[in-house]
């Protein structure tokens, strides 16, 4: 019991996703399948000595 609004959203959300037109940038995804551009990365990584989550780092923190 109870199920009635949350069976209804995902029903909507379903319907929404399926009928839907989608302006899909084909580019950006092969881009992002692919890698992209890994040549300049790694040469940027080995040339700051930072990994990849650095950027998130605590500057506060030691």
């Amino acid at each position: 019991m109870g199920r009635g609004r949350a069976k209804a959203k995902q029903t909507k959300v379903a319907r929404d996703l399926k009928y839907r037109t989608h302006e899909t940038d084909f580019g950006a995804l092969a881009k992002e399948l692919h890698g992209g551009d890994t040549g300049t990365r790694q040469t940027e990584q080995s040339a700051d000595d930072a990994d990849d989550w650095s950027d998130y780092a605590d500057p506060q923190r030691d």
